[in-house]
């Protein structure tokens, strides 16, 4: 009988709804899969917990502020319990790791994720911001040090299984579904009133606060997109958005033939995970299987770019190129924190980011420092637009120049 030598996993952000569906499927497989580090920003209680259940050789907390709490916890086995970036960057470079799960949230993802690809490590990719503000970085690294990047978001995970046994046939489109989120079919004028608590309610998907604020403004749409450029080495015009509130069917590819494929299943982080983690071979699980008797009508729709302006915005950057993805990614990220802590409405979001695309310093071909300065400057710029608005107490609509792909 062929012993199966187990793959051994570092996991960023464990503790998110990534990197915890991730340790759902390494449980259900102790013989294929081990944990050789975990890490988590603040998530404390969380982390020891995973760490008492997995044992990893490392765990890193983000905060330096948890480091005395989480190692006091955990002084009785043998965790090596480190904290800080430079740490985080260390750990995954271990000789003992053989994929790194990228599942961090934010641009905080990026330093580790180098360093990872600088070490060989095969990279399940579920941190989608790494790719949006550095794609050019990351791709070449990539190539030059022979480092498979596996997406890990279904609609990428999709499109990378719609395109095995298809290497040598030209793609002439892909469309990424999206579900529409909480507001789909809302009009822009209603949307100026919804709460913080509406936007966090997701039809379909069970995720992180961050990314499903993304979701319902659809800059998650927005950011997959040129996570697909990237991913796959398209251009813009080869990348739409169609809805699916179904999300039943989690992305296509459409050949030059004119022949599309599809790649279908239940709406379930589980699986692209799985995927990532046992490629290039697909492991028998034991998920809930789709029935098809239970979705008689699979529909779509074209997105509303006028209540919707964050898809416009993202390609908008996309198109640019340079240092402008990192500008939106950036101004979203604190317009979205804004939104969660009451400072800001919904629709302000679209408007943050818009403002910094255009007021930020731009640059068409940034090398790393380059984009951790602008993100440093697109951050401080969005926080102080963000504290413009709170003050005027005006939760505004959309302006029509924010969309418009």
């Amino acid at each position: 009988m062929t012993t199966i030598r187990r793959k051994k996993i570092a996991i960023l952000g464990s503790t998110g709804s990534v990197g915890q569906q991730a340790l759902e499927v390494i449980r259900q497989y102790p013989g294929r899969f081990s944990v050789e580090m975990l890490s988590a920003r603040n998530s404390t209680s969380l982390l020891i917990e995973q760490a008492l259940e997995f044992s990893p050789r490392t765990i890193v907390i983000g905060n330096p502020d948890r480091y005395t709490q989480v190692r006091d916890a955990l002084a009785s086995t043998s965790v090596n319990v480190t904290t800080g970036e430079e740490a985080l960057e260390e750990a995954v470079a271990s000789p003992e790791t053989d994929m790194v799960l990228s599942a961090m949230v934010g641009i905080s993802g990026l330093g580790p994720t180098i360093n990872a690809i600088r070490h060989g490590k095969e990279i399940a990719l579920a941190n989608k911001e790494t790719l949006v503000v550095a794609g050019h970085i990351i791709t070449r690294m990539a190539a030059a040090n022979g480092v498979k990047l596996l997406p890990v978001d279904s609609e990428h995970s999709a499109i990378y299984q719609c395109l095995a046994g298809e290497a040598h046939n030209p793609i002439e489109k892909i469309y990424l579904t999206a579900s529409g989120g909480p507001f789909r079919g809302m009009s822009r004028e209603a949307m100026r009133s919804v709460t913080r608590e509406q936007a966090l309610k997701h039809p379909n998907w069970d995720m992180g606060a961050k990314i499903t604020i993304d979701s319902a403004s659809m800059m998650n749409k927005g950011l997959e997109v040129i996570e697909a450029k990237w991913l796959f080495g398209l251009t813009p015009d080869q990348i739409r958005v169609i809805i699916h509130p179904q999300s039943v069917i989690h992305s296509v590819v459409q050949f030059e033939d004119g022949s599309m494929k599809a790649q279908m299943g239940l709406p379930d982080m589980k699986l692209p995970i799985q995927y990532a983690l046992g490629y290039p071979e697909r492991i028998r699980s034991k998920f809930e299987r789709f029935c098809f008797t239970n979705y008689p009508a699979l529909t779509f729709e074209q997105v509303d770019e006028h209540c919707f302006p964050c898809i416009g915005l993202a390609y908008k950057a996309m198109e640019k190129g340079g240092n402008a993805p990192c500008i939106m990614n950036a101004a979203n990220e604190i317009a979205v924190a804004a939104f969660l802590n009451g400072r800001i409405g919904f629709v302000q979001i679209p408007e943050i980011i818009a403002s910094c695309m255009e007021q930020a310093t731009h640059m068409d071909d940034p090398g790393l420092e380059d984009i951790m300065e602008t993100d440093r400057e697109a951050r401080a710029l969005a926080g102080e637009l963000a504290e413009q608005k709170r003050r005027s107490g005006v939760h505004s609509t959309y302006n029509d120049s924010t969309s418009g792909n």
